[in-house]
């Protein structure tokens, strides 16, 4: 599996405190099944430790010390970037924060204030500058889980949409967040499931197989397999994202969700 979105590099946001804390999150993911994920600290004010021009170098730095664990997860480069950030950044800043180094694209995190009038021109407005956008946690917006049309109306307009693993596993009876994040699955909306880890656990763990079950759950099993191998697969290498299943999985997927997910 592919874990398109964590805050594993350390010491630098609010994710891995250190570095024992970082090997901790990626043997939790080997551990998992995942063999690729995507670092993405904090890109915004609040977090001047995050310098774009030397997140490259800390991944492969910690792409060393797995190797040097004997772990066999591979570090991505990127970032989750704060949509006013990104407004105001070079294009030399942007490419540096892309997912893989690319300049193709972006993980922008949802604004957690209220959403303006101008959110949707923003978004659109890093698309013309050539990216390809994922907006990061879209359900745990208010503002979405008021108006879910709006997000339909972005996936029309070329945004992805990443939701993240905890939301899937919620009760929706008593979780907004929850209802939208199983909508945009259960929908086809949702382009990938991403596990937001912070730590190994247990605050914000990188359990990306409960994710995946519950959308199997929700969705046929074809389409969760996808949301967490070929989807985010395309989205690291700047391809276009591979058409959704509408059948049963592979003989591949059958054996890997029957013993992931019992189906």
């Amino acid at each position: 599996m592919i874990d398109l979105h964590c805050h594993v590099l350390p010491g630098i946001d609010d994710g891995a405190a250190d570095r024992l804390a970082s090997i901790e999150m990626l043997h939790a993911y080997a551990a998992d099944d995942v063999d690729r994920v995507v670092a993405t600290p904090h890109l915004r004010a609040d977090f001047p430790q995050v310098v774009p021009a030397e997140i490259a170098g800390r991944c492969a730095a910690m792409q060393a010390a797995a190797a040097a664990e004997g772990l066999d997860v591979e570090i991505v480069s990127g970032g989750e970037v704060s949509l006013t950030w990104a407004l105001d950044a070079s294009d030399d800043v942007l490419e540096a924060v892309s997912i893989g180094g690319l300049g193709r694209d972006l993980l922008i995190e949802t604004p957690s204030n209220p959403l303006g009038p101008g959110v949707d021109q923003a978004l659109f407005a890093i698309a013309l500058r050539g990216y390809r956008v994922t907006l990061a946690h879209p359900e745990l917006s208010r503002a979405f889980q008021r108006t879910p049309e709006s997000l339909s109306a972005l996936v029309r307009r070329g945004i992805l949409l990443q939701v993240t693993s905890s939301s899937l596993q919620r009760a929706p009876r008593r979780s907004g967040s929850a209802t939208l994040a199983q909508a945009l699955v259960r929908d086809g909306l949702c382009a990938a499931i991403a596990s937001d880890a912070h730590s190994a656990g247990p605050w914000r763990p990188p359990e990306l197989t409960r994710g995946l079950v519950a959308a199997a759950r929700i969705a046929d099993p074809a389409r969760a397999e996808w949301l967490v191998t070929d989807a985010p697969a395309a989205i690291i290498a700047g391809e276009p994202l591979p058409n959704p299943p509408s059948g049963a999985p592979t003989t591949r997927g059958r054996a890997w969700l029957r013993r992931r997910v019992g189906v």
